[in-house]
Order: structure tokens, then C-alpha cells, then sequence
């Protein structure tokens, strides 16, 4: 990589994620008098919402780019394989570190960096997962990790002096006790948990996401964020219905609602789910989902309950026998979990 020798100031670019060690690596680079700037990713899987925290915070410039498509390439094969669920870790920090070098060659900045610290995350982050990381990214030996860059190799960006070394730190280990003090130093007061937002980590997210990439195998963006909300049922290799299950469930379904693909369905009398069928539109498929759309409401036992279907501007209504609920539960792609899955 060639270095820009007329700059006046020295330019690095960073992953953001928006949490404190983010952070506290540009932090530590605007100290040497270095000019920041951090770029986060978006996929459905996990948003941009705290790195634009943090960018507000602290006034550093932030580059979003959604790469929803070169991820979803990546999670076909993962390299480095997965986590305990669909999580790539070390085959999603490669893509992104390769996805900032285009950026980096693009905007001129000199090198890249990210708030990781050697042995946070003892899978991703010992010093084999950053070294693969590094190797496999496309930009070998300019990607810096301040906060624990004296316990790594010297990075190019410091040996031509680019970045002083010796300002920069050796934390390692869980431990957050010296990046909070730090905090407390540089007037930080607001930043997230250390949790990870990647819905890629919850068992029932990967659990729909497997079912999503082996069994319909052809899908694309808005059924990947269908697949935060909602009680999941597969009735064929393209066909699934989803059920809201809260007023505020029913509002994030229909944002991604196809109104010329997809079938809307609700019981046309009494409060209930909004359901959506997506896929093949058979009238075996449509009375399904409205027997789903009906147990899942107030309707009485055995008694005809009234849906509304609903596809562009056509509205019918059809009526089927109410069961239980339970009924289809074999259909169910992993059941939700207690708490919404947001990302």
C-alpha cells in the first residue's frame, strides 16, 4: 500500500461499533494529533444505531455502508467456520477490515484500526483470530489496535512513524476497569454495554436464519429482517407465515411487507395479529395461514372465525375453524424468545 507523503496530517480510519473501546482507540489517535474517522456496517443482523451515538458524543465522522450482500456471500462458507450459533466472528471482522481498506484506498486515509483488545473475547480476539484477521483482510500490517498494541507486533503505520507507538496501550484480558477509568479521563460519560448487538449470537435467530438458507435457500434483504419479529411457520421450501405477536411486533412485520407479493391477513372483527404469507400463494397456503391467523386470537373453539386477506388492493374474507394454537406447532420454526430480538 502506497502511503500519501504530501499529507499534512496523518489519517486513520476506524471500526466503530459505538461501545467504549471503540472510543477510546480514536481517542487515544486524536491525543497524537491524528485525524479520525470511523466507518460502521449494516446488515440486518446488527445496525449502525450506537456507532451514530458514539460519532454524535465524541463529533468524530462516521461512514456507514450496508454490505447486507458481501456478508450474506461470506456466510455461505465461512473460512474460519461458526460460532456457537450462525456467527461467523472471524470470517465477518475480515470482510469488514476488507470492506474499510476500499474505503481507506478510496479517501486516502493511512491506516486502519479498531478498539479490539487482545483476550476480551478469548475466540475472536487472541492473538491467532487477529493475526487470521489481519492476513486474511487484504491489508497486512496496517491494521492497528490501539488500546492493546504494545502486547502485538509493531503494525507499518508505527514503524514509518506514522503513529507513535509508545502513546498507545497494552490492556488485556475481561477486565474493563481501565477503560472505564479512562472514560472518567477523557470525559466520556455515555457509552453502551459490552454486549454484543449481533443477532447472529440468539439460537432462535440462527435457528430461522438456517431455515431461511437451507431450506428456502432464495430469499432476500426484508425476509432476513422478517426474521427479528414474529412466530415463524414453514409451510413449504418457499412458503412461510408470520405471526405478530404485539401491537409493536405487528408495526416492524409490515415496514418490510411486500404489498404486490405478499398476502396480509387479520381477523376481520376482533383484535388480533397482523399475519403475513410470503411465498407461494396457493389456496391451500392462504387457508392455513388464516386458520394460524385465527388461533391465535380470542376466537372460540370450533367456532368460525372471519379473515381479512388482503393482496394489493383486493380485500376477501374467508372463513375456516378455529383450534388450538398448538395445533401448529410442528410448522413453527423455533420457537420466540421472551424478549423481542432487536438489531
Amino acid at each position: 500500500m502506497k502511503i500519501d507523503e504530501t499529507s499534512s496530517r496523518v489519517k486513520g480510519l476506524g471500526l466503530c461499533s459505538g461501545g467504549l473501546d471503540s472510543i477510546l482507540s480514536a481517542l487515544l489517535l486524536q491525543r497524537q494529533g491524528i485525524s479520525v474517522t470511523w466507518i460502521c456496517f449494516e446488515t440486518p443482523f446488527f445496525s449502525s444505531d450506537s456507532a451514530k451515538k458514539a460519532s454524535l458524543i465524541t463529533d468524530i465522522p462516521l461512514i456507514t455502508l450496508d454490505i447486507t450482500d458481501d456478508y450474506m456471500e461470506m456466510m455461505k462458507n465461512p473460512k474460519a467456520g461458526f460460532g456457537k450459533n450462525m456467527n461467523p466472528c472471524m470470517d465477518c471482522h475480515t470482510l469488514m477490515f476488507s470492506k474499510a481498506g476500499e474505503v481507506l484506498k478510496d479517501k486516502g486515509f493511512h491506516f486502519l484500526f479498531s478498539g479490539e483488545v487482545l483476550g476480551q473475547r478469548p475466540k475472536s480476539q487472541n492473538k491467532n483470530s487477529l493475526r487470521y484477521v489481519e492476513k486474511n483482510s487484504g491489508f497486512d500490517g496496517w491494521i492497528l489496535r490501539p488500546l492493546s498494541a504494545k502486547l502485538l507486533p509493531a503494525t507499518l503505520a508505527e514503524q514509518k512513524g506514522l503513529v507513535d507507538r509508545e502513546t498507545l496501550l497494552d490492556i488485556s484480558g475481561r477486565s474493563r476497569k481501565i477503560q472505564i477509568k479512562m472514560a472518567e479521563n477523557f470525559g466520556i460519560k455515555e457509552y453502551p454495554s459490552p454486549a454484543g448487538g449481533c443477532l447472529l449470537t440468539d439460537k432462535v435467530f440462527s435457528d430461522r436464519l438456517k431455515d431461511l438458507m437451507n431450506v428456502q435457500k432464495i430469499f432476500n434483504k426484508r425476509e432476513l429482517h422478517f426474521l427479528k419479529n414474529g412466530r415463524h411457520f414453514r409451510l413449504d421450501s418457499k412458503t412461510k407465515v408470520i405471526v405478530g405477536r404485539s401491537k409493536d411486533d405487528n408495526k416492524k412485520l409490515l415496514e418490510f411487507l411486500n404489498k404486490d407479493k405478499d398476502i396480509l391477513l387479520k381477523h376481520s372483527k376482533m383484535p388480533g395479529p397482523d399475519v403475513i404469507l410470503t411465498g407461494n400463494l396457493t389456496l391451500q397456503n392462504i387457508q392455513t395461514a388464516a386458520m394460524i391467523c385465527a388461533a391465535y386470537t380470542k376466537s372460540v373453539l370450533n367456532e368460525t372465525a372471519d379473515i381479512k386477506v388482503k393482496k394489493k388492493r383486493i380485500e376477501e374474507f374467508i372463513s375456516v375453524n378455529t383450534v388450538k394454537s398448538s395445533e401448529f406447532k410442528h410448522l413453527m420454526i423455533s420457537p420466540p424468545p421472551l424478549k423481542e430480538l432487536t438489531a
